[in-house]
């Protein structure tokens, strides 16, 4: 029987990869297989099974179940898309706008695996998180992250707005699909194992943001911010759409590696317009 050490070298993979999963083939943690390295490899089916999806590119996150956001370990399936940290920032952003707001409530739109929702409500407990999607199984991801977490979150099945009733909210959070339909990064790495209708928004990646963008006006309590995650090179036509829908303070955000990333604005009309 090959030792660990050996079933590792001949995973094809790099080194951290292959030894996270190991781990989860086995149950163990990777400080477990570091130290016993010249053991025999049990389980070495499941490990190489797993081994040769990660080489045909599957993602790692959706081979190991996990991917942590905002220190948060969130439970990961094909049925939603990989939290990334650049996603981080709409959170942190909508931390910081509803600093002053006491039990402030909050919607995020399209919530996937609940990853922004989740984070919200892990970090302000005070406030009442909702968040829709229109996939059911979608929906299951996200209530076991915030299970996973005990936090609370109104979870909403249906599309966009669609099912909210008369909501209002102080804050509206987002990650939609903004990716064009023909952008060839589709074809690429990660992308091309996650959900299309999460990812793809129309002919120019914006049909999603400008329904959000529209949409919030009527779900917005008066003064209360829109937040929401768009493509490296949208950030023109964001601010533009923002503006002329009437909202004020509109701001652009750069994640870490420097490319505009966030959009965010102020709606001061009643909660009635639009």
């Amino acid at each position: 029987m090959s030792s660990i050490d050996d079933l590792l070298a001949g995973s094809a993979l790099e080194s951290t990869e292959a030894r996270t999963l190991l781990a989860h083939a086995l149950g163990v943690g990777p400080a477990w297989i570091v130290a016993h390295g010249r053991d025999p490899a049990p389980r070495a089916q499941a490990a190489e099974d797993l081994f040769a999806r990660r080489r045909a590119g599957e993602p790692m996150a959706y081979l190991t179940g996990e991917r942590e956001f905002r220190s948060l370990s969130l439970l990961v399936t094909p049925a939603v898309l990989i939290p990334r940290p650049e996603t981080e920032l709409v959170v942190e952003q909508g931390l910081a706008l509803m600093t002053g707001c006491q039990a402030p409530k909050v919607l995020d739109l399209g919530t996937g695996s609940g990853a922004i929702a989740v984070a919200f409500a892990h970090a302000r407990p005070d406030a009442q998180v909702w968040a829709t999607d229109a996939s059911a199984r979608a929906l299951e991801v996200a209530s076991c992250n915030a299970l996973r977490h005990g936090v609370s979150v109104h979870l909403v099945l249906g599309e966009w707005f669609d099912a909210l009733g008369d909501e209002r909210f102080d804050l509206v959070l987002s990650n939609p699909p903004y990716v064009a339909q023909d952008d060839p990064h589709l074809q690429q790495g990660d992308l091309r194992f996650e959900p299309r209708p999460a990812l793809v928004g129309g002919a120019d990646g914006m049909d999603c943001i400008r329904t959000v963008a529209a949409g919030a006006r009527t779900r917005l309590a008066p003064g209360g911010w829109l937040v929401f995650e768009h493509g490296y090179d949208q950030r023109s036509a964001c601010a533009r759409l923002m503006r002329e829908l009437g909202y004020a303070e509109v701001t652009e955000l750069e994640d870490l590696g420097g490319l505009p990333r966030v959009c965010a604005g102020r709606f001061d009309a009643p909660a009635h317009a639009g």
